[in-house]
């Protein structure tokens, strides 16, 4: 067994080629490796591999939904879409399932956000086969007009609404204060 110290001090020789004006050189490195040195690199390459989304924990009530706005939201959308000559969209209850609990997410938590999108995104293509799968959120307008509007200024969420989809669900949600956060969850 060769002790650590002078495997620390062994300079390791690596060649590689370059192609330079159609011919290829050898070019032959020396390179000193250090012990320290490759921990770095291997903690770097664990620590990136196990890297996912948060999943915070919070505490989460079932806000109030706002029944008529999300009706609204759904057919205002739909209207949108229908006169730039796109399908309607259908509602998922599926979709509405995970709205719903996106929307109490950001109740609890007190901002709108897209934590954990990947996850809803996937466990809905699961259940329904969806090939994509995408979603607006807002928070502080006081109708559903506002909020489409809110989403039509803005090029991805309009984007979005005017994408290639077949289903959606609105979610509306009040907090205590009476404030909506909505979630639109839109599949193919």
């Amino acid at each position: 067994m060769i002790p650590l110290s002078i495997l620390e001090n062994t300079r390791i020789p690596h060649s590689f080629y370059l192609l330079y004006e159609n011919t290829y050189l050898q070019i032959e490195l020396c390179m000193k490796m250090r012990t320290q040195y490759i921990a770095l690199v291997l903690f770097v390459c664990i620590l990136a591999s196990c890297s996912q989304e948060s999943v915070e924990t919070i505490d989460i009530i079932k806000a109030e939904n706002s029944k008529e706005v999300e009706q609204e939201l759904l057919n205002v959308v739909n209207d949108h879409r229908i006169s730039l000559g796109q399908n309607a969209l259908e509602f998922s209850s599926i979709a509405y399932e995970y709205a719903n609990a996106h929307s109490d997410y950001m109740v609890a938590k007190g901002t709108i956000n897209h934590d954990n999108f990947s996850k809803r995104a996937s466990d809905i293509s699961s259940q329904v086969d969806a090939e994509l799968v995408a979603e607006n959120v807002a928070k502080d307008y006081v109708t559903a007009s506002e909020a489409f509007e809110g989403w039509l200024n803005s090029s991805s969420h309009k984007n979005t609404m005017e994408g290639e989809f077949t289903h959606t669900a609105v979610s509306a949600k009040k907090d205590a204060d009476g404030n909506l956060y909505f979630t639109q969850i839109f599949f193919r």
